[in-house]
């Protein structure tokens, strides 16, 4: 198994806006190799973190890189499961939280495990082996309308439906089973010009299907009430998002949860009585720095948002 790597994304900025305490309790979501992890276990005396991941490897990488300690509580699971993970480590609250909804360095370039169009590999994309759906069922079973919707809606690429002709096209010939088969299909159906200098074809519409395998925008409104949820007052939780379709369902939460009064504007008074559960740490997303984008080219599309629980 190689070295599981991956660069920890806008790390100073997630120190900054976890804003921790010592003694406090944290959650890592999005364990990965631990690197966000271990810089936040590093400011705690007293505290406990838990580190959570769907990806058994980087459970075992993370825990080789911060050890087992008594205060370092390691789970595999998804992170959109918060509230029943803290109910079975006997967990009451969280003073602050932390997801990065990218998918790891490890990930993309181990082609063992089929995420990149880089590398030829069998179609998987599964953050978590254990679960059933891969890529290569949803490339070779899908009918041609769901493959285009979910290409468009996922990828936002406009060449979705075009896309899924060919891929039905390819496999009535037979299964499509590598990324490199995938990424050929692909290429020929995307015009050459309409691909941005220095990006592949293929990207678009790999982050769509990667997203479809591990339902990765299913659950996402409700997993960030549900970390909201479990914060103490004054806890704060960081969300990294690294494309359009996550970052505005996280600002939406965001939006909903600091705006209180959900009257209509045309009301003299307020009838409902809703009031702010929240406040924005930074209204507007905070990005790389150009030297981090320069070290790190993969942190160039990472966003972050901080919100602070006032109830």
């Amino acid at each position: 198994m190689m070295e599981f790597k991956h660069v920890p994304v806008l790390l100073s900025e997630c120190i900054e806006g976890l804003n921790i305490r010592p003694d406090g309790v944290y959650a890592d979501g999005t364990l990965g190799g631990g690197g966000h992890s271990s810089v936040i276990f590093s400011h705690l005396k007293g505290g406990k973190l838990i580190g959570i991941d769907r990806d058994a490897e980087a459970i075992a990488a993370a825990s080789a890189r911060i050890g087992n300690r008594e205060n370092m509580v390691y789970v595999h699971d998804n992170y959109k499961n918060i509230k029943n993970i803290l109910a079975e480590n006997n967990v009451s609250g969280l003073d602050g939280a932390l997801i990065d909804l990218g998918i790891s360095s490890y990930q993309i370039d181990n082609p063992e495990r089929g995420f990149s169009y880089t590398k030829d590999a069998p179609l998987d994309m599964r953050m978590n082996q254990k679960d059933s759906l891969s890529a290569y069922d949803v490339v070779n079973t899908y009918s041609k309308d769901k493959l285009a919707k979910i290409i468009y809606d996922y990828g936002e690429e406009r060449y979705g439906r075009k896309i899924a002709e060919l891929i039905e096209a390819e496999r009535a010939r037979k299964p499509i089973s590598t990324t490199a088969e995938l990424a050929e299909v692909i290429r020929r159906a995307v015009p050459a010009k309409s691909v941005p200098k220095g990006s592949h074809p293929a990207k678009r519409t790999f982050q769509a299907i990667r997203i479809e395998v591990n339902g990765e925008l299913a659950d996402l409104k409700n997993a960030v009430t549900d970390f909201f949820d479990c914060l103490n007052t004054n806890g704060r939780l960081c969300i990294i998002t690294f494309h359009s379709l996550e970052d505005r369902i996280v600002k939406h939460v965001f939006g909903e949860l600091c705006s209180g009064c959900t009257c209509p504007k045309e009301f003299p008074v307020c009838v409902c009585g809703k009031k702010p559960r929240g406040r924005l740490i930074n209204r507007k997303p905070i990005v790389a720095t150009d030297e981090e984008k320069e070290i790190n080219s993969r942190s160039a599309s990472a966003k972050l948002r901080v919100i602070e629980k006032i109830d």
